[in-house]
C-alpha cells in the first residue's frame, strides 16, 4: 500500500510540473488517503503484535 501511495505521489509531481493541476490534486489525494490507510493498518499492527507478546 505504500508503494501505491508512492505511484500517486509521483504521479502527482510529474502532473504538476507539467501543468495538469486537477490530475494533480486528484492524485495527491488519492496518496494521502492511502498513507493514511497504511499507517492505521501499521499501527494497528503493531499494536497486536505488541499485546500477543504479553
Amino acid at each position: 500500500m505504500l508503494y501505491y501511495a508512492l505511484v500517486f505521489f509521483i504521479i502527482a509531481i510529474i502532473a504538476a510540473v507539467l501543468g495538469f493541476s486537477g490530475l494533480a490534486a486528484g492524485a495527491a489525494g488519492i496518496a494521502k488517503i492511502l498513507f493514511v490507510v497504511f499507517l492505521v493498518i501499521a499501527i494497528a499492527t503493531f499494536a497486536v503484535n505488541l499485546l500477543k507478546g504479553r
